[in-house]
């Protein structure tokens, strides 16, 4: 099989253009550094099945990130047998210095001169026939995103795959051109091919950033946002979960009470009370999650969130962190996974270990599950919101505590440049692709990790046989009273115990195990947790939920990204003790004032 490389700097819109190529989901973000990993698909190109293979953005083979090792070692270990480098259109003078130095690797290329769109509006103008001449490869205009020049760019691809590869250059580093000779070979195709005007026009961009990057509005206006933005997951959102809650209660008691009532009721227990109700409780809130992230989406790929990143930078500076670490933190809602691969774009081992140790505090979308589901049980509508934006709060605060105490064990003094893309506003079909992403996120660790969760949840609220189901004979009550001393003092019980250890494979788990240890889903399950606690108990679950350990799939990558086990036993046993003493406080200080 073929293999197609995508190539180009951060910003330029490769993994738009792989996600048009093989219809997959990849992550699109408008900030420089977001594929953090070699994504792949096959597509079927010119009559050949080939692999496209959408490799980290790099500024230059110079570098040593790790992201510009990973592209050295693939091009070294995988010599592709096409590789197309996307460019910025907008930016081709700083760009084109990137494809000069690949040119000298005796690659197969075609060069994709992206967001085109945006160049005609600046301006600019590209005479892509010159180009090709005077840089002897195919050049191509092109809009990923709209998909303009698209096919014309695929069939030229086609026709180059037939082409056999010249094979790579022995000594990447040796074959490269001196700085000087590249800088002469750029002026003479951009002389003969690029016309830029002499000053752009003011746009939208220049006007907004007056606003959004107003040195006292700025961050007031970024809170105000992401505000707003959980105000519309609830105002969206509760309503389709009501719907699909009622749904699926229905479905339980016309279709699958019936088809298993001939089962033992042992075994009707584990499916219904079990695995259906635990599966289904989890599933009611797929909408919200969906919610969540096309409103995220369209924050990022506005090219919004590099704004924020540039706005926390002063601040982030005094924590030892630059504004790439806010980025990272931001990315860490909807998952700690991608954003602890993000930290590859950090060049000081320092930097990213501190990075690295406070990501697993963002409030991530398995937590807002859980949070979602609590805040609507025991909070008011209008109050729901505002607690679920306080929480967003303190997953800040965790992360700038950690960083202010352990700074000093991190030093760093890498400086810190961000790129400030114009604003975007994403395609539906880019919304729609993110969208069903999460839903095939979902359903994938459904059949792994929540499943397994309620099934262990059930047997250990019914084991042994004699005891009563849920009761402190079971070996969950059992659990529940020997940890009881330590949870009492922050006010969660022992069935709220048991749903915290599980969540410790999956936050996904937590309100699963909570459907099956009170034999109750939807709606019912809503008002047992109203009826046993109080909002100071539920606020403290909560905050416990939010700062303790992070999941396996987190703790698997934060040992693989830091490569050093200590790093990440210390980070477990952080944020636990910080869990802890944060719920301690809030719990026993809001008893304390009589609530």
């Amino acid at each position: 099989m073929k293999r197609i490389a995508l190539l180009g700097m951060p910003n330029t819109g490769k993994s738009t253009l792989f996600n048009r190529m093989t219809g997959a989901a990849a992550r699109v973000g408008n900030w420089p550094g977001i594929t953090v990993e070699l994504l792949s698909g096959k597509i079927l190109l010119g009559g050949d099945m080939v692999e496209i293979i959408d490799l980290p953005g790099i500024y230059d083979l110079h570098g040593f990130s790790d992201d510009e090792q990973v592209v050295r070692h693939f091009l070294r270990d995988n010599v592709p047998d096409l590789a197309l480098i996307v460019l910025n259109a907008t930016q081709i003078e700083r760009q084109l210095s990137l494809l000069l130095q690949l040119k000298q690797l005796n690659l197969n290329m075609v060069a994709l001169l992206n967001m085109a769109d945006e160049a005609r509006k600046f301006g600019i103008t590209i005479d892509t026939a010159r180009m090709t001449e005077a840089l002897g490869i195919p050049v191509f205009l092109l809009s990923a995103k709209y998909g303009a020049g698209y096919s014309e760019a695929m069939q030229a691809s086609g026709r180059a795959l037939r082409y056999v590869t010249p094979g790579l250059a022995e000594n990447l580093r040796d074959q490269l051109k001196q700085d000087g000779q590249i800088e002469n070979e750029m002026a003479r195709v951009l002389q003969h091919s690029v016309q830029v005007p002499a000053r752009l026009p003011d746009n939208l961009t220049g006007q907004l950033d007056r606003l959004m990057l107003h040195p006292w509005l700025g961050l007031p206006i970024f809170f105000g946002i992401m505000y707003l933005l959980f105000q519309a997951i609830f105002f969206f959102g509760q309503p389709l979960q009501t719907g699909v809650n009622a749904l699926f209660g229905w479905l339980r008691e016309a279709a699958i009470a019936p088809l298993l009532a001939f089962l033992p009721a042992m075994l009707q227990g584990l499916l219904l009370d079990g695995i259906y109700n635990g599966v289904a409780t989890v599933a009611a809130f797929v909408p919200l999650i969906v919610l969540f992230f096309l409103f995220m989406a369209i924050v990022e790929d506005t090219g919004y969130l590099s704004r924020a990143a540039f706005l926390m930078d002063a601040l982030m500076a005094k924590m030892g962190l630059d504004g790439r670490s806010f980025v990272m933190l931001l990315m860490g809602f909807g998952c700690n996974v991608p954003a602890l691969m993000g930290t590859r774009v950090m060049r000081s081992r320092p930097l990213r270990l501190l990075s690295m140790l406070v990501i697993p505090f963002s409030l991530c979308s398995a937590r807002l599950q859980v949070f979602v589901f609590i805040t609507a049980a025991l909070f008011s509508p209008r109050a729901a919101p505002l607690v679920l934006f306080s929480l967003y709060l303190f997953s800040f605060a965790s992360a700038i505590l950690t960083a202010l105490l352990f700074k000093r064990y991190f030093p760093s003094s890498e400086p810190f440049l961000l790129e400030l893309p114009p604003y975007r506003f994403p395609t539906l079909r880019q919304m729609a692709l993110r969208g069903w992403h999460e839903v095939q996120h979902f359903l994938r660790r459904a059949t792994k990790f929540i499943v397994a969760g309620v099934v262990l949840v059930w047997l250990l609220t019914h084991l042994p046989p004699s005891a009563a189901p849920a009761s402190a004979d079971t070996l969950a009550g059992m659990i529940g009273a020997w940890l009881h001393p330590l949870f009492d003092p922050v006010g969660i019980t022992s069935e709220l115990t048991i749903a915290l250890i599980f969540g410790f494979v999956a936050k996904e788990i937590v309100i699963g195990s909570l459907a099956v240890i009170y034999g109750l889903g939807g709606e019912a399950l809503s008002g047992a947790l109203a009826r046993q606690l109080d909002w100071v108990q539920a606020y403290s679950f909560m905050l416990f939920t939010l700062i303790y350990t992070p999941c396996l799939s987190t703790i698997a990558t934060l040992r693989s990204e830091s490569k050093n086990a200590g790093f990440t036993l210390f980070s477990i046993a952080w944020s636990l003790a910080l869990a802890w003493v944060t719920s301690l406080i809030f719990y026993q200080t809001a008893r304390m004032l009589g609530y």
